[in-house]
């Protein structure tokens, strides 16, 4: 049976990320990468359709140890996947990573104090055994996506394509598409189809915030041409970080001013005649849901050249060659695209248990949005809906790390986030809250709950974030240190309480 003192479950962003710095700060610890799929990238091996790219500036999606150097901070998938072997490869992780393996159970023994980890490996399961349990396989089911039941599918006689599960053999070319969402896959598939294909349309119920930007970042590549790259990396980060937080706040603050901006942009960008109101001016606040990047105004070009356009309606069927509307319309189309969103998944859909009791994750309460009352040694990685993901992945594997280091140096080998007396009162929050993408709502229900006062929030707020887990005190009460029963009432009760708030 293999035995390690950590294991680390995703070789993607937050994967990479743990193993790098566990690598730096706890170099006597032995670890493994458990990667279900056959290549590293997580999400930028997965998705293959045309445009992928990144939603976030590479200057903060970029790991804060490896500076990103190419001339394009929005890059595209590819570029991101070789960013990540190069980390893997100058960090020598390849030794580590052991792939398609997929955890599909873990149960806590504190009798022994490891986690007893059950691990499929092309067909076959295998047991694992470990210290510490850090969870970086993102928040979405790799396997099935999430596509509404359309009334009328099987009379459609062309082909159905979901971009989670895109044929590198789809030939659109000269064909009429119609995209169906209005997503951040939506708006990069729609211009990078358009280049080909007859025409492309996309069919959404209600319209989405956009807002473009160039996908070059002037000042970065200014400073790398004065500056050695890691401190015009550093420079850069930082001044995207204030901007993101700048501008984040201002669109909570001053949501109709702000929902101005952004609609004047796209009227400036498409013109006068174009039915803005309609298509382009959302009924929520900006923030309310992810605010979709259109690098270059790229889906304003397609639409201005007359190679797409937007239709905002609702489906009332599919015919034999399209779609039918509820406005009496219909779309005709060879090839239909169903870019309607993903199933969130809790833990990577494995089985989670303490001294062979399931772990019930919508009754536990969230230690700064990474760790579970009453669950001991497991730390997941969760990024940020309103910044790049890697700023709080990097923030995470550095708090593991810490911790991991402050129990060697007390003699313990167990660390549990519980509750404390002034704490059984706290109200038992949404783990996110405030943010309405159909996503996250139809899987709310299934994720662990926040409280309203710290370590037990789970703030999406990067400038808070550093204080609170970079810079505080482990010893805050809430984490106990060494042996502690996990089945006494005070566990029974913090359970309770969750539920009934649920």
């Amino acid at each position: 049976m293999q035995d390690f003192d950590v294991v680390i479950v995703g070789a993607g962003i937050s994967g990479v990320s743990a193993a790098y710095h566990l690598q730096q700060s706890c170099p006597n610890k032995s670890f493994t990468i458990l990667e279900s799929r056959k290549s590293i990238g997580g999400t930028w091996d997965l998705f293959k359709y045309p445009g992928i790219r990144s939603d976030s500036d590479m200057h903060t999606l970029g790991f804060n140890f490896k500076p990103w150097i190419d001339e394009k901070s929005i890059a595209d998938g590819p570029s991101i996947k070789r960013y990540l072997s190069e980390t893997i490869a100058e960090n020598k992780m390849h030794e580590h990573i052991q792939h398609e393996s997929k955890l599909i159970a873990a149960n806590w023994s504190s009798e022994s104090n490891r986690w007893m980890i059950s691990v499929e490996q092309q067909g076959h399961v295998v047991e694992m055994t470990c210290n510490f349990l850090m969870m970086c396989s993102g928040y979405y089911n790799y396997d099935t996506p999430y596509t509404p039941d359309f009334a009328g599918q099987q009379n459609y006689q062309g082909q159905v394509v979901h971009p989670q599960h895109w044929p590198e053999d789809l030939d659109y070319a000269g064909k009429q598409v119609v995209v169906i969402g209005s997503g951040a896959t939506a708006m990069t598939l729609i211009p990078a189809m358009a280049e080909k294909a007859a025409h492309v349309t996309m069919l959404q119920r209600s319209p989405t915030y956009v807002a473009a930007r160039p996908d070059h970042d002037a000042i970065a590549n200014t400073l790398r041409k004065f500056l050695p790259g890691s401190v015009a990396y550093a420079i850069t980060r930082f001044k995207n970080t204030q901007m993101q937080k700048f501008l984040y706040g201002k669109m909570r603050s001053e949501p109709e001013k702000m929902k101005k901006v952004l609609v004047g942009m796209v009227r400036k960008a498409l013109g006068p005649k174009y039915d803005v109101e309609k298509h382009f001016t959302p009924k929520y606040n900006p923030w309310d849901q992810r605010l979709c990047l259109v690098p270059n105004g790229d889906l304003f070009t397609s639409i201005k050249a007359g190679d797409a356009s937007v239709v905002t309606d609702h489906i009332d069927h599919f015919t034999a060659d399209g779609i039918a509307l509820k406005s009496g319309e219909t779309l005709k189309a060879d090839i239909i695209i169903t870019a309607t969103g993903l199933n969130m998944q809790v833990m990577g859909g494995a089985t989670f248990s303490v001294d062979d009791k399931a772990v019930d994750f919508p009754a536990t309460f969230s230690y700064k949005g990474m760790m579970y009352s009453d669950v001991p040694n497991l730390i997941q990685t969760f990024g940020y809906i309103n910044a790049s993901w890697t700023l709080r992945a990097d923030l995470t594997s550095e708090y593991a790390c810490r911790l991991i280091n402050h129990m060697d140096a007390k003699g313990v080998s167990q660390c549990t986030a519980r509750l404390r007396e002034e704490d059984m009162d706290m109200p038992a929050r949404p783990w996110i809250e405030d943010f309405s993408a159909g996503y996250m709502q139809r899987s709310m229900q299934t994720l662990p709950k926040q409280g309203d006062k710290d370590p037990w929030r789970n703030t999406q707020n990067y400038a808070l974030d550093k204080k609170i887990i970079r810079k505080a005190s482990l010893e805050d009460g809430a984490l106990v240190f060494g042996p502690t029963d996990l089945t006494e009432g005070h566990v029974n009760a913090s359970m309770e309480k969750a539920q009934a708030a649920a």
